[in-house]
């Protein structure tokens, strides 16, 4: 678990030079129609409706270059390519997260309950954290790739 600490702790180490990013600790709260001017109709439904992508529809699914990933409402950076997967599930999947980018709760619209998560900052909705990950955490963090955004290390999308 040393590994993840210092992936966690070291995460800026893969944003591009100059690039700024919010904190956490800056709310981001905006009323359904300036979300709505600010977000496409797809990234509406899954941030502020907590729609959920069909599977192995996002382009991110295949990104592998070195970077981070942040939330599309917001920015706010939530993980790291180095925290980055491949599941199978055909979602955009992490074993570990940034430290303090998402609140959870529990989600019980498949009957069952699901620990839901959501950004820190703006409330978007990303997806669900499953305990069927790899080690060592056996985390899944499967999030809707449409939520994200990756900025690459070398500034360059």
């Amino acid at each position: 678990m040393k590994d993840i600490q210092e992936l966690q702790k070291n995460w800026k180490a893969l944003l591009a030079e100059g690039v700024k990013v919010p904190l956490p600790s800056e709310p981001l709260k905006l009323s359904k129609d300036e979300w709505r001017k600010r977000l496409s109709p797809e990234q509406f439904e899954i941030l502020r409706e907590e729609g959920t992508e069909y599977p192995g529809t996002s382009i991110l699914n295949s990104e592998k270059r070195p970077g981070v990933f942040v939330c599309a409402g917001c920015n706010l950076p939530l993980f790291t390519s180095a925290m980055k997967y491949e599941s199978g599930t055909g979602w955009p999947s992490f074993f570990t997260t940034i430290p303090g980018a998402f609140g959870t709760s529990t989600d019980y619209k498949l009957v069952l309950p699901r620990t839901e998560y959501h950004c820190i900052r703006c409330g978007g909705h990303h997806g669900h954290v499953f305990d069927d990950g790899p080690p060592p955490t056996r985390q899944r963090w499967c999030n809707n790739g449409v939520a994200l955004k990756f900025i690459p290390k070398t500034g360059k999308a």
